[in-house]
């Protein structure tokens, strides 16, 4: 059975997580289009859908307790 803590619980984490993974992918990827380095561009575009993934892989972990 799911509680109502292992839901906040999930938010807290994907939250914390996401924000970790997506914040170095878009501030490193800024950081080298800055320095005239198109490549960083492959960081910076993908950086606030890629922050959604590891919620989304808590989120199925939690959903397979049911």
């Amino acid at each position: 059975m799911i509680t109502r803590g292992d839901i906040l619980w999930l938010g807290v984490s994907a939250g914390v997580t996401g924000s970790l993974v997506g914040g170095m992918m878009l501030g490193i990827g800024l950081g080298l289009i800055v320095n005239n380095q198109p490549w960083g561009w492959l960081l910076l575009l993908p950086g606030a859908p890629v922050s959604a993934i590891p919620g989304w892989l808590l989120a199925r972990k939690l959903a397979r307790q049911i």
